[in-house]
Formats: structure tokens, sequence, C-alpha cells
């Protein structure tokens, strides 16, 4: 990861020089997200095809042999038929295969990879060990019993930073319920 790099070379610069350094507000976000989200989904096709029924869930989330599981299984994915075209899934499970978990620099989805065993391959995030453990003190009716939300699933109806990969507690607000701070 090149920012804790580029940040602690500034400070020592700074301190041994006495140089003032200055940080875009670009390096700064993008640090911040580094250190508590995952990779924003960046690909236009995945983005139209998995995007038009559900959120375009971050490949961080997951490791690559799970997203192996998701596109082997397209014909009944959740209920639903969402095969597509060789072409296309191709294209789309590279893109997931190419910024998975495992493959990551985001903290995010260090964490999620440090709880898996080594064999795990979960195709819910939401059975993921990272994602249970922070979502366990959150009551039962403000999720299933809410209307806006209905799921663990629907991670932007209470991130408002998860299109863009950023599911922080400081952006956490149930519908109906405001802000969650546990």
């Amino acid at each position: 990861m090149k920012y804790p790099i580029l940040i602690g070379s500034a400070i020592l610069v700074t301190s041994v020089l006495g140089v003032p350094v200055v940080f875009s507000d670009d390096d700064r976000n993008e640090y911040r997200q580094r250190s508590v989200g995952v990779a924003a989904v960046n690909s236009p096709l995945y983005k139209e095809e998995c995007g038009s029924c559900h959120m375009a869930y971050p490949p961080g989330l997951l490791p690559e042999r799970s997203w192996k599981k998701v596109m082997s299984g397209l014909e009944s994915h959740f209920g639903d038929n969402a095969e597509l075209d060789a072409d296309t899934a191709e294209k789309i499970s590279a893109f997931l295969y190419k910024h998975s978990a495992e493959k990551s620099s985001y903290r995010r989805s260090r964490k999620i990879m440090q709880r898996l065993g080594k064999n795990d391959a979960p195709i819910r995030i939401t059975e993921t060990a990272y994602f249970i453990h922070e979502h366990d003190e959150i009551p039962e009716k403000m999720i299933k019993g809410n209307k806006k939300v209905n799921s663990l699933a629907n991670c932007n109806a209470c991130h408002s930073g998860a299109e863009k990969g950023m599911f922080d507690e400081d952006g956490v607000n149930i519908p109906g319920y405001g802000r969650w701070d546990d």
C-alpha cells in the first residue's frame, strides 16, 4: 500500500527538515478509502449487467474462489436466472477475479480474507465471518422488519457510500432508525 509509506515518509521529511508537506483532498480521500473500504466497482459492464438487478457488489468483498462459484451458477442465481452470453460472462469473471479480496490492497478486503478458512468459498457476502461479526449487534427488527432495508444484502440501504466501496460505521444510517453507532 503506497499511502502509509508516502505519509510516513512525509512525516519523516517534515520532522527532520522542517519542510511542510501538503496532501491533496484526493490523496486523503484515497487513503481513507483504502483504510475503511474496498475498491469501488470500476467496470461499466459489471455495473450494467449485475447492477441492473441488485447493487453491483465490489469484488473485494469475496475471494476469487467465491466469485467462481457465483459465476458458474448464474442459471440459478439466488432464485433467478441470470445467465449471460459467454463473452460477457468471461469479461465479468475476469473483472471479479482480478479485483477479488485476496488480490486487494484495501484493508477491509484483507480482513475478510483473514477471517475466511483456507478453503471457504461463500457465495453470499453476508455469510462471511467478517460480515457477520460487523453486523452481529444490529437488531433484526431494523433489518428484516424494515421494508426499506429488508435484508443485510441490501448494503446501500444503510451504507451511504456502498456504491463507492465505503462501508465504515460513520456512514451508516438505518432507514427509520437513523445513524447506527455501536
